[in-house]
């Protein structure tokens, strides 16, 4: 197969190889700097009034970002990856019998959801056995206060409605909990009383005692939900920075170079926030939201140096180069994709807190719409 048919005559086109390695450092700094920027806005700003994770700007500013990595999963590297895959380089069969892009999307996202089930599972658990284990030893050190007549209220036995699940030593089992927040959250009204207070019955001490553990399950569960969602999606968003950093590393066109720096500034930066902002609401420890914000800004200039370093060797267009980059890039969209609209969009939209603040609503569409139409509009020049 001769090279032209393989695109090596467009590569020579534009080549210019002294001017290609200024521009590759400085993408390498631009890169770094957004990704650095986007990063650190909200691990510093949660701190900060105006930028407080539980905050409405932020909350906006989130969805324009998770709108940035939709559109890059959709126009940018879905259609990067089908390219690869159906490259006039590679065989024709099995490449271009079969939509291995879709399928290999596909497949990431069902094993994302996996993933993201499982890890929320294991951390559910960890912090519900790290509980039960604080709570023994606080009803431990409480025993010489019974001796004194003091009674719990756990030992009254009398009430015969017990919720299902519930222990007959007063203990509510953990099913039983998530059954009766369940029936209690029915009960409450769906409208616009719901948020303002909604029912103001609390009749039953017991009721409400229960209810105040069944929050306490969901407050477990939303703090296992962002540590998955923040180590997942730094996965996808790592994967797909190794390429795109390789991907310019590799090239000696500064006409293909000079729109992809504008181009992958803009999206690491947003990209940066939204991961900033899950690791911000996962509440890590320093030294992880340090490891994991680094390890997010060196990627890409990492692959970029990389790609560099091999330059002169590296054929783009050889078969194995565009089977992996294909694989990878559909990989990473079916990820992205994943996050975007299950983790970030459908997890902020379908809030509680949106559904009862229509600015917030407004604010929210618009910036959503925003970022995935400018994201997607820069696949007129990258």
């Amino acid at each position: 197969m001769t090279s032209s048919s393989c695109g090596g005559a467009d590569i020579e086109q534009c080549r210019d190889d002294s001017a290609a390695f200024v521009l590759k450092f400085v993408a390498i700094a631009s890169i770094l700097l957004a990704g650095m920027a986007g990063i650190a806005i909200p691990l510093i700003g949660r701190h900060r009034r105006f930028l407080r994770t539980d905050g409405s700007l932020f909350v906006a500013a989130k969805a324009f970002a998770a709108g940035v990595i939709l559109a890059t999963g959709f126009v940018h590297m879905l259609p990067d990856a089908s390219e690869a895959l159906n490259h006039p380089c590679l065989p024709e069969y099995p490449w271009s019998k079969f939509p291995f892009t879709g399928f290999f999307a596909m497949m990431a996202a069902l094993l994302t959801l996996l993933v993201d089930f499982v890890g929320t599972q294991y951390y559910e658990r960890k912090r519900a056995a790290t509980r039960a284990s604080e709570e023994q030893v606080r009803v431990g050190s409480s025993d010489p206060g019974m001796e004194s007549g003091i009674v719990p209220v756990l030992e009254v036995k009398e009430w015969n409605g017990k919720v299902f699940g519930e222990e007959e030593s007063g203990g509510m089992h953990i099913v039983g909990m998530h059954a009766h927040a369940a029936h209690h959250r029915h009960n409450h009204p769906h409208g616009h009383e719901s948020c303002h207070g909604g029912v103001k019955d609390h009749s039953h001490e017991l009721h409400v005692h229960a209810h105040s553990h069944g929050l306490g399950d969901d407050e477990d569960e939303s703090g296992a939900r962002h540590v998955v969602v923040s180590q997942v999606l730094e996965l996808g968003i790592i994967s797909h920075s190794v390429i795109i950093g390789l991907s310019l590393g590799v090239s000696l066109s500064p006409c293909t170079i000079r729109p992809l720096i504008a181009a992958l500034s803009f999206h690491q930066f947003f990209e940066g926030f939204a991961l900033g902002g899950c690791i911000s609401q996962a509440q890590f420890n320093a030294s992880s939201t340090t490891i994991m914000a680094c390890f997010f800004a060196l990627t890409a200039p990492a692959g970029i140096g990389i790609g560099t370093a091999i330059a002169s060797v590296y054929n783009p267009n050889s078969p194995g180069a565009l089977i992996v980059e294909g694989i990878l890039d559909s990989c990473s969209a079916g990820i992205l994709v994943y996050m975007a609209l299950v983790d970030l969009i459908a997890a902020d939209f379908l809030s509680k807190r949106m559904r009862c603040n229509f600015r917030l609503q407004i604010a929210s569409y618009c910036t959503l719409f925003l970022g995935a139409g400018l994201m997607s509009s820069l696949a007129l020049w990258a």
